[in-house]
């Protein structure tokens, strides 16, 4: 039988035995055949005891012979399908025991080649570097060592010479004495100065110090800890906590970078100390001086001698110029913070006495410009802006506000009035007046960040040298805010000032202009003052007291500090009583000697009551209901308001409903509801346009956000009006005072102007130009008055007392008044005279404008001066309110 039936196995063990790995193919062939052991050296489960086990029942004979071509050819054919045998499950234990893959001993260079991957490769390039490096670095150290040893004997060989020397040479010498004293003084004198075992010991610590955190960089990756994240146990690599540590102490400490430096400084110093202590004959606080020497300036090793002094010192000068590279980086870098903490407005304000602005609005041009007119007298002032923007955009915007500062700075600072480092920042305990300007947008999202602001400024610990202006949006907040801030807080409600006073101007044309004079710091304004010299005098000689102001009322001591305006002639002023007057400027009056006046009769003993009057509002406010409040207090009964906008009349009571309006309690208008955009002339005609005595355009709630949008669309309303009125309206052949002819568009806007009276709700100062050069409508400019309320309550917190008692329904207002009532045609008067007939109805006259003028003029010089008056003139007065 061949040899493929008789010697070939059973199909179940065939794969065992008759396909040998490749390693055992490519073997010789033992020359004779070998015994088996019995017991197999070899793992139980490996190939090579399985092939043992199966020879050792078969005849020797029967092992075919190596060179046959025929099994060559198929052990060739067969050798690469063969599969891997499966390690054992002790095999699987043992490897994860040894953290080594466990593979039979046949196939090791195959399995090798198929497991080992790039981070095996690595971990065997990385374990057999540092064997080289620890070879390499033993042998450095082991010469180095030998070196220093050989060295040390020489020394110990010629010291025992010189001993020699000397002592053969003090045997020569006469006296025993003198030689034994010159042999101990050589002696001395040739000690080198320390043990030579020390210095050895410094240069060995030295290399080990600076060797340690080398190798710890290197090898830094193989070290790994273990941290628990709940009840997971994770490993963590040692150089990501050391990074995470530095990054922690870096970040966190302010003075890091610069401890870092010093320590790295010091232990260059050191270690250089070390080096150059055991390589010179030096002492030791010799040489570490000599290495700060190298630190401090690179060349002064190039005075060293000697292969080890000079390697010390270039490696001391190596390290001392990367010392200086780090410092000259972390100067760069504390000059660079410094500069931009001082862009960005970082840097703290030293000021005292200071007007501080805490928001920024679109009123922010106009109030600046009445605080730099406010300072002037003093030779300028500081203010200080604090808003949520950056420095150098603030800057830019004030830059381009085209007015004069005359000597007032204004700093901006970077942060927020909620933040108490902030308002430290800005020495906000100093600050003689705070202004809260309102956020553009919602109203009561705007109070509410005003009240915030202010509970900020009340924690403030240094407390407030100063009183608080905040501008609020709307009046229902104003009682929280006073309930919070007390007497330290004055409120300017500024949509509430708005309305009010676009009535006052409603009813009596050119009250705008009047308004702009006082409330402004260009002309005269309210002051107020104590005035020793007229205690014990009558208000009524106190008006003629002082020639460059206007008296207007009383501060009395005895009630607590409250401004009466317009008080009784037969009012005493008592010690403690302050005058309140309309002067330029606080130092621009004084009293004197009283002046000569007549007192002569009035021409009329009263006033013509006004008839019923028929007003249009063209757009919805949101303080609709107290508008209309005011209105009913002031007009004559049966008096109608139009309202005419695109609400509907549902939407419109409940909103007024809302607000606190009892329409049932009305008693004199009636109001007339109208639906329609009022930028569109076909709805604006359906109105009698012709028929109303004044036309209020109001600025709509649905645009007030953006005043350019709200400004143009009141625009568009009053180019609209004006020319429907011109065609409805005869034409007149009175010649306009303007520059503009009747036969121009303008001309014929200025003639129907003549027969009503429209007051356009500004919000833009540049919109004011266009107004007053056309000449076709009275114009309040709101947000510019507001922004002189403020200023001027930022100027003196009693004056907010005066102003609301000057808006409110009760008692005195601005009123124009015509001529007839205190005087006859032709007839000439000083100012004084004027005043004194005036106060007959128990008015004060602070000024007046002639017929032929377009400016009132407010405190006029010269008042004992007679002049020859026009029944066509006007007097501006100060009176109680005239109630229909």
């Amino acid at each position: 039988m061949s040899l493929d039936s008789e010697d070939s196995p059973s199909p179940s063990f065939d794969r065992d035995w008759f396909f040998p790995s490749p390693s055992f193919i490519h073997e010789s062939p033992p020359k004779s055949p070998k015994s088996h052991r019995r017991f197999p050296t070899t793992p139980k489960h490996s190939p090579d005891s399985i092939l043992s086990k199966s020879q050792s029942f078969r005849p020797s004979s029967s092992i075919p012979p190596p060179a046959t071509s025929k099994y060559g050819i198929l052990r060739r054919r067969v050798e690469f399908p063969r599969p891997l045998i499966k390690p054992s499950k002790q095999e699987q234990h043992d490897s994860f025991l040894d953290r080594k893959p466990v593979v039979p001993s046949e196939k090791k260079q195959s399995t090798e080649k198929v497991s080992s991957g790039p981070s095996v490769h690595r971990v065997r390039f990385r374990w057999d570097l540092t064997i080289t490096v620890a070879i390499v670095i033993t042998a450095l150290a082991s010469s180095v060592h030998k070196n220093f040893t050989l060295h040390n004997q020489v020394i110990d060989l010629q010291d025992q010479i010189l001993k020699l020397n000397v002592t053969l040479r003090a045997c020569n010498s006469f006296s025993n004495v003198d030689a034994s004293d010159s042999v101990m003084q050589e002696i001395d004198d040739y000690d080198y100065g320390g043990d030579n075992g020390l210095k050895n010991l410094a240069l060995i610590v030295s290399l080990t110090l600076l060797a340690i955190p080398v190798l710890a960089f290197k090898y830094i990756d193989f070290v790994s800890t273990s941290r628990s994240s709940g009840n997971i146990w994770e490993a963590v690599l040692l150089n990501k906590q050391l990074a995470y540590r530095v990054d922690v102490f870096l970040s966190v400490r302010p003075y890091a970078k610069p401890l870092a430096l010093l320590v790295a400084t010091l232990l260059v110093i050191c270690l250089g100390g070390l080096a150059m202590f055991g390589v010179t004959n030096d002492s030791l606080a010799d040489c570490l001086w000599l290495s700060w020497t190298f630190v401090a300036d690179s060349g002064n090793h190039a005075n060293s001698e000697g292969i080890g002094p000079r390697l010390v010192s270039v490696s001391i000068s190596f390290g001392g110029m990367l010392i200086f590279a780090m410092m000259l980086g972390l100067v760069s870098d504390a000059i660079s913070e410094k500069f931009d903490s001082l862009r960005k407005g970082r840097s703290k304000v030293v000021e005292q006495n200071h007007t501080l602005i805490l928001g920024w609005s679109d009123k922010l041009g106009s109030l600046l410009n009445q605080l730099a007119i406010a300072n002037e007298s003093l030779g300028g002032g500081i203010v200080v802006v604090m808003a949520e923007r950056d420095k150098e955009e603030m800057e830019m915007d004030i830059a381009k506000m085209e007015f004069d500062f005359k000597g007032t700075f204004v700093i901006c600072r970077s942060g927020s009035p909620l933040i108490l480092a902030d308002l430290k920042k800005v020495s906000v305990s100093k600050a003689r007046a705070i202004i809260v300007l309102a956020e553009d947008g919602n109203a009561d999202q705007s109070d509410a960040r005003a009240l915030r602001t202010v509970l900020s400024l009340i924690g403030v610990k240094e407390g407030l040298k100063g009183h608080i202006v905040v501008e609020l949006s709307d009046l229902d907040n104003e009682v929280l805010l006073k309930l919070v801030g007390g007497d330290l807080v004055e409120t300017v409600v500024a949509h509430d000032v708005i309305g009010r006073l676009m009535i006052q101007c409603a009813r009596q044309p050119g009250l705008a202009q009047i308004w702009e004079d006082i409330l402004g710091f260009e002309n005269c304004e309210f002051y107020i003052k104590r005035w020793p010299q007229l205690h014990g005098m009558q208000f009524e000689d106190i008006l003629i007291s002082f020639p460059d102001a206007i008296p207007c009322g009383i501060k009395v001591a005895s009630f607590g500090g409250k401004i009466i305006l317009n008080p009784e002639d037969s009012y005493v002023l008592q010690e403690g009583d302050e005058v309140l007057v309309i002067a330029e400027d606080d130092d621009s009056y004084a009293p004197a000697a009283l002046p000569t006046v007549w007192r002569g009769s009035l021409p009329k003993d009263s006033i013509v009551p006004k008839p019923a009057e028929r007003i249009l509002f063209c757009g919805w406010r949101r303080d609709m209901e107290d508008m209309i409040m005011v209105l009913d207090a002031f007009l004559a009964q049966g008096s109608e308001l139009w309202m005419f906008n695109d609400v509907p009349e549902k939407e419109r009571e409940r909103k007024l409903i809302d607000g606190g309006l009892d329409l049932s309690r009305l008693e004199n208008i009636q109001l007339v509801n109208r639906e329609g955009n009022t930028v569109i002339r076909r709805h604006l005609e359906s109105l009698p346009l012709q028929s109303f005595d004044s036309i209020l355009i109001l600025a709509d709630e649905s645009v007030e956000d953006s005043a350019m949008q709200a400004d143009s669309r009141s625009l568009a309303t009053l180019l609209l009006i004006r020319d429907i009125q011109s065609k409805r309206l005869p034409m007149s052949n009175q010649v306009h005072g303007g520059s503009f002819s009747q036969d121009t568009w303008i001309g014929e806007m200025q003639q129907a102007s003549d027969k009503s009276v429209i007051i356009s709700e500004i919000l833009d100062p540049r919109t004011k130009n266009l107004l007053s050069m056309s000449k076709i409508s009275d114009y309040v400019l709101s947000n510019e008055l507001v922004s002189m309320a403020l200023a001027m309550v930022a100027e003196d917190q009693q004056i907010n007392d005066v102003l609301k008692e000057l808006f409110a329904e009760e008692g005195n207002e601005l009123q124009i008044r015509q001529a007839d009532l205190y005087l006859f045609e032709g007839e000439e008067l000083s100012f004084y005279e004027v005043l004194i007939r005036a106060r007959q109805r128990r008015e004060i006259v602070i000024g007046y404008r002639v017929s032929n003028a377009e400016r009132a003029v407010i405190n006029p010089p010269a008042k004992s001066e007679r002049r020859r008056w026009s029944l066509k003139d006007v007097f501006v007065v100060i009176a109680e309110k005239e109630w229909e």
